[in-house]
């Protein structure tokens, strides 16, 4: 994956608060690796706290000036992406959220875009305190996505998972695929406390792989609103290979193997391995966000 080395990022979609110290705050499941894996199972590439019934802890305090200039700082072009990984997820956001606001566009509608917040160790959020053992997540209570940047390493080394610069924009393109469902209404669906290889919950999260995969179509012909040409000038596929990797690695029956030694499909909140490679790869392959309709 490479990106226009004179693109201009946009820092005001990420808010970095990496460094900042939540008092108090607290994420509380239950103990041991009956939490552990609850959060894991809930959480990895899922949405809010809620979900699992997460403390609010207490608030975040406002971040130091040098935490929240990180990214501000050094996160300028997309020479700056191409070389550093923050800099460079800055730059899969912007691309995404790119897409995203033409498409809508394209279709009569009009986007609100979605943060998303670097953070490291805890985060307070409106769906509640989240500690970074939960993973990425989106939260819909402020439309944010969240993201500890320490998970990327922990997909390769905990999951198995191949690694790469297409992986981490694959798990970011996920969450806003999440953003994308709650504008349209279909987030909401997931919310009925189901599980189970055909509950709503697992339907909601290969939609969000789907979509993930829309924009993984369009992402080299995305023009950037700076420059008008696309942030993002080549995919190969080794990097889409790469992204199929990380959706396989994160399917319930990897994770359930690997954590717990079984496999219950009845208890599944995100699909198999292979549902989720199936339905990245359907996206990419069409390009088209109604070929996305995991609940037909």
């Amino acid at each position: 994956m490479q990106f226009d080395d004179n693109a201009d990022l946009d820092t005001s979609e990420v808010k970095d608060v990496r460094g900042s110290r939540i008092p108090g705050g607290r994420a509380t499941v239950g103990g041991g690796i009956i939490g552990f894996v609850a959060l894991l199972l809930g959480l990895f590439f899922g949405v809010g706290p809620e979900e699992l019934g997460l403390s609010s802890g207490d608030q975040e305090p406002a971040p130091s000036a040098s935490s929240v200039n990180q990214v501000q700082q050094s996160c300028r072009t997309g020479r700056d992406a191409n070389a550093r990984e923050d800099c460079r997820l800055v730059a899969v956001v912007n691309s995404t959220q790119d897409f995203w606001r033409q498409e809508f566009t394209r279709r009569g509608g009009a986007y609100t875009p979605a943060s998303t917040v670097f953070f490291t160790g805890r985060v307070n959020t409106a769906c509640g305190a989240a500690s970074s053992a939960v993973g990425p997540f989106y939260c819909p209570g402020d439309r944010q996505v969240y993201l500890d940047l320490g998970f990327f390493n922990d997909l390769r080394t905990k999951f198995g998972a191949s690694g790469g610069p297409f992986a981490q924009a694959y798990v970011v393109a996920h969450e806003y695929g999440h953003h994308i469902q709650n504008l349209t209404g279909t987030l909401q669906r997931a919310g009925d406390g189901q599980q189970g290889a055909n509950s709503n919950a697992v339907k909601v999260e290969l939609q969000a792989d789907c979509y993930a995969g829309v924009w993984a179509h369009h992402a080299t012909r995305t023009p950037d609103e700076s420059t008008g040409k696309p942030m993002i000038t080549s995919l190969t596929d080794q990097d889409i290979k790469d992204g199929l990797d990380a959706a396989a690695a994160v399917g319930d029956d990897r994770i359930q193997e690997k954590f717990q030694g079984r496999v219950t499909p009845e208890s599944w909140t995100h699909g198999s391995a292979r549902q989720r490679q199936e339905w990245f790869y359907q996206g990419y392959r069409t390009g088209d966000m109604a070929q996305c309709d995991t609940f037909r």
